[in-house]
Parts: C-alpha cells; sequence; structure tokens
C-alpha cells in the first residue's frame, strides 16, 4: 500500500508566535508530515490565496 504524506500548510503571524510555530513544525515533521508555510514562498505579486493554490507536492 502507497504511504500518504500529507502537506499542511502551516498559517500564523510570525514574529510573535515564532516559538510556537517551531513547536507545531517539530510536531508535524514527527508526523511524518510536510509542513509548508508563507516564509519558504518567493516574494509575488499575486495574491497569497493563488501562491497556496498552486503548492505541490
Amino acid at each position: 500500500m502507497e504511504k500518504i504524506k500529507y502537506q499542511v500548510f502551516l498559517s500564523s503571524t510570525y514574529m510573535d508566535l515564532s516559538k510556537e510555530r517551531k513547536q507545531v513544525l517539530d510536531i508535524l515533521l514527527m508526523a511524518d508530515c510536510i509542513p509548508a508555510g508563507m516564509e519558504s514562498f518567493v516574494a509575488t505579486d499575486d495574491e497569497q490565496f493563488n501562491v497556496i493554490g498552486k503548492l505541490q507536492v
């Protein structure tokens, strides 16, 4: 049977929740998920929702 990996988009304010984001990131990695956040994307003039929607693994 094929093992499924889920990509999880992590969304929050960045600076004030950096400790919490790190904890969630660590848990996602332990759960064998693929974490993604806006900091992983290049700067663009596209709407954020469109950029997120194009995310493919």
